[in-house]
């Protein structure tokens, strides 16, 4: 067989087994062979670690898209000055992810604006990067699909649904009243998760007021028993960290219309 001949057919074999990838970057790895005298297991790892790669970067492409996250947001783009309110050690503790190995939870609780989805939804991130699938969603979105699969007859399902992915990120507990069932649902999803997989959790109501809030008393104290059994409660109680970024926002703006104008 000639080169020539055995080349289309190094194609036509990546083609057949869909690694299209690694065909593109074949003429590359030959040109490198070459030129640094590789050997043919140095060039061939070199040719599946570009397929690989891109493997791995559309899963992770579709894990983003199923994890639905609010914004790309990352640790990085926390600026830790802005809120001395947070314990920057602790969340860089649970940045490792060593929490989800014992299916540990992470509860979220302050005032509106100083960081809490920021955080959760960074955490979120580093967990699909890491390979696990991860469901973000709000309190009340929450208790809105259950209500409506109780009604569709599909309540077992949707339980399934919220029961697989490694994390899910509830938020804004507190912010909107639950429908006359949600703390029930919300429960459910909470007790079929628990000891099995982590759940995060943003709430602007203190764990002390949970009962009022909810407006039962009972299923408040369950769902509190399920969460803080394996929980890290972080408490943030510092100025706004969105009206800090919009005051900045707004000083960059006028300083640059001032200096124009003069």
């Amino acid at each position: 067989m000639s080169e020539a001949r055995r080349y289309q057919q190094l194609r036509s074999h990546f083609s057949y087994l869909k690694l299209d990838n690694a065909a593109e970057a074949l003429p590359r790895i030959l040109d490198q062979a070459r030129a640094e005298n590789l050997s043919m297991t140095a060039a061939l790892e070199r040719l599946l670690e570009i397929e690989v790669n891109a493997t791995e970067e559309r899963r992770l492409a579709g894990r983003l898209r199923f994890a639905c996250l609010p914004d790309p947001w990352t640790l990085a783009d926390f600026d830790f000055a802005a809120q001395p309110g947070v314990d920057e050690k602790l969340i860089r503790d649970l940045a490792t992810l060593r929490f989800l190995d014992d299916a540990s939870n992470v509860l979220f609780v302050g005032p509106p604006g100083v960081g809490k989805t920021m955080l959760a939804t960074a955490l979120a991130r580093g967990t699909a990067e890491a390979g696990n699938r991860v469901y973000f969603t709000t309190a009340a979105d929450l208790a809105a699909r259950c209500h409506k699969a109780a009604v569709e007859g599909r309540w077992a399902t949707c339980m399934r649904f919220f029961a697989g992915p490694k994390l899910l990120v509830i938020d804004e507990l507190g912010y909107l009243p639950l429908p006359g069932d949600g703390a029930s649902a919300l429960f459910q999803v909470i007790n079929q998760r628990y000891l099995k997989s982590s759940t995060i959790l943003t709430t602007n109501v203190g764990i002390a007021d949970w009962a009022t809030a909810f407006g039962d008393a009972t299923v408040a104290a369950a769902m509190l028993d399920r969460l803080l059994h394996r929980a890290t409660v972080v408490g943030i109680d510092g100025p706004s960290y969105r009206l800090r970024s919009h005051q900045s926002t707004s000083d960059k703006l006028r300083k640059a219309v001032n200096a124009h104008v003069s």
